[in-house]
Order: C-alpha cells, then sequence, then structure tokens
C-alpha cells in the first residue's frame, strides 16, 4: 500500500501514533499552540487524512487541504465539522461512538448524584474546617432514588443512564425523542421501566432532567426559558450533551427565581468556561471541566477506534464508524 499523508492535530497516545507512523508519513501538530500552528498549515496541503478533535474543521480550512480523503474525530459528536463541506467534497468523516457510552454515563449520573446531594459544597464545608457540628436541614440534599428521571435524548448513553436509574435507584424513566423508539430492539432490558412521553408532559413530571442531545441546528437554544419554565418546580438540571444546546442566561434566571432547584453542568456554550462567567460560581451550580469521557480506558479506547477508522479509510475499506446522522 502506497504510503500517504496524515496529520495528526491532537495528541494520540504513543501506541496509536505508532501504527500510524509505519503505515504512513505523519505530522503531528496541534493549531491550538501558537508554535505550532505553522506547522499545522503547512502540512494540510499535503494531508490525505486528518485525525484529532476539539478544533473546528471548516469550509475555509478544507479549501487548504485539496488531497484530503478522511477525518477521524477522536469525538462522538460532530458539531466542529462542517457537513455540508465535507459531503461536498466527497470527505469521510469518522467518529467514535459506542466506546464511552458507559463512561459518559457513569459521569452525568454522578453528576446527578452530587448535585442533588450537594456533595461538592458540603466537601468543601469539611475542606475549609467550617464542619463544627452536625449539618442543619438548611444544608441537607434530596434523595435520588425512587424520584422520576426525564431524559432529553434517549440514544446509546440515554438508555446507559436509564438503566442506571430504573436498574441501581428503582427511578421511573421517561424520556423524549422525535420519533418513537423499538425498546424490543434497542434497550430490552428497560422494557416496562421506560416510557415515551411527550416533552411538556415529561418537563412536568420528572424531577431530573437530563439533557444528552448532540448540537444541531434544531437543538441549539433547545432548552430556553419556555422549556425550564415547564419544569416541575424544584426539579433539578443536569447537562452532559451540548452546552449551545441550552441557553444559559435562562438557566441561570430560572435557578435565581427557585423555579429550578439546582443544575449539574458538564458543558457549556464556551469552554473553557470564562473566569467571569456566573456560571463557575452560581451557588446552586455544580460545574464539572467536560470529562464525561474522561477515564485512561475511554480515552484510550476512542483513540484505538479513531486510528482504525482513519487506517481503514487510507486502505480503501470501509470504516468501522462512518458518521451517518442517526441520532447519537
Amino acid at each position: 500500500m502506497t504510503r500517504q499523508n496524515v496529520l495528526v492535530f491532537r495528541a494520540l497516545p504513543p501506541d496509536q501514533l505508532a501504527r500510524l507512523e509505519a503505515e504512513h508519513d505523519v505530522v503531528c501538530a496541534d493549531p491550538k499552540d501558537p508554535a505550532q500552528r505553522l506547522q499545522f498549515e503547512a502540512a494540510l496541503a499535503e494531508a490525505h487524512g486528518l485525525i484529532g478533535s476539539s478544533y473546528p474543521i471548516n469550509s475555509p480550512l478544507l479549501q487548504r487541504a485539496p488531497q484530503l480523503r478522511v477525518v477521524s474525530s477522536i469525538s462522538v459528536g460532530v458539531d466542529n465539522y462542517d457537513l455540508d463541506a465535507l459531503k461536498d467534497r466527497g470527505i469521510l468523516l469518522c467518529h467514535t461512538p459506542g466506546v464511552l457510552d458507559e463512561t459518559v454515563a457513569d459521569t452525568v449520573f454522578a453528576l446527578l448524584m452530587a448535585t442533588s446531594r450537594r456533595v461538592v459544597e458540603l466537601s468543601q464545608l469539611v475542606r475549609e474546617g467550617l464542619w463544627q457540628r452536625n449539618i442543619g436541614e438548611d444544608l441537607f440534599g434530596f434523595d435520588v432514588h425512587g424520584k422520576t428521571l426525564g431524559l432529553l435524548g434517549f440514544g446509546r448513553i440515554g438508555q446507559a443512564i436509564a438503566r442506571r436509574a430504573a436498574l441501581g435507584f428503582r427511578m421511573p424513566v421517561v424520556y423524549s425523542t422525535r420519533n418513537p423508539m423499538d425498546l424490543a430492539a434497542t434497550a430490552p432490558e428497560l422494557q416496562g421501566l421506560a416510557h415515551r412521553l411527550p416533552q411538556d408532559e415529561l418537563l412536568a413530571r420528572a424531577d431530573f432532567v437530563v439533557a444528552m442531545l448532540p448540537l444541531t441546528e434544531s437543538t441549539r437554544g433547545m432548552v430556553n426559558a419556555k422549556m425550564f419554565a415547564a419544569m416541575k418546580p424544584g426539579a433539578i438540571f443536569i447537562n452532559g450533551g451540548r452546552g449551545a444546546t441550552v441557553v444559559e442566561a435562562d438557566l441561570l434566571a430560572a435557578l435565581d427565581c427557585g423555579s429550578l432547584r439546582a443544575a449539574g453542568l458538564d458543558v457549556f456554550a464556551q469552554e473553557p468556561l470564562p473566569l467571569n462567567s456566573p456560571l463557575r460560581t452560581h451557588p446552586r451550580i455544580t460545574p464539572l471541566p467536560h470529562i464525561g469521557s474522561a477515564t485512561h480506558e475511554t480515552r484510550h479506547a476512542m483513540a484505538v477506534l479513531a486510528t482504525d477508522n482513519l487506517l481503514d479509510a487510507l486502505a480503501g475499506q470501509k470504516p468501522k464508524a462512518v458518521y451517518d446522522n442517526r441520532r447519537l
């Protein structure tokens, strides 16, 4: 097989980088690093394949890559990629679904637990030496077991969260999707335990509303003041999908007026979160630095799948995970 040119725009584990270097000519250049920016731009002109994540691959960039055949993203979400421009050029886009589902579900459920039981806040109380007596009701949290979980988005990760809730915490689960789902085929263990509801009914019933929405034109800003007003008074909101699906000013207003009890956020419209953002210090928000898939095991598995995808595509074979606009 003829060696081709690969541009790695986010660091790969050494073993996966070695796989690429054994078959192709590889340049590693992070465009976010000013010292590597010129190297990145120069390599674009010769690149047949790109692999990386967390950097916008848009039409102007693609115009500087005339030989590009495939982009392999080390991610599930594809909101950093200009899908129309890739399609127009016939450039294959691959991603890494499946391998991170359980890890992200762990993170989201941990965030739900921490928010409801005020784990971070009370841990800080101890660290600061302010735990001088048994806590009073003003510091009590709220039970999770037996409460109703509402899921906006019920793809693979949403179903993994639902399993934790229904099977582990005896929580009734309701979900909202555009189209009906065949649970017997996709999640047979949730039959009779998870039920599809119209969105307004879900919002009125759920004690926890968890958003696991991909970022598309139809979901951008979807979780807004109208949706927060429709939520059950005292509900807790969790976002583990994409930050820009939420109108963050509306979330803050719902927290400040008391209609929402609390929020747990692993994603934000701007990342990293600016130091002056009120989301960072709001007393009713538990923020995390977008760690959904951030374990050693899962990030390595994502890199393996992304490398598999790239090598397969450059060899003229069908990659394991081509992005095909399915609901994530």
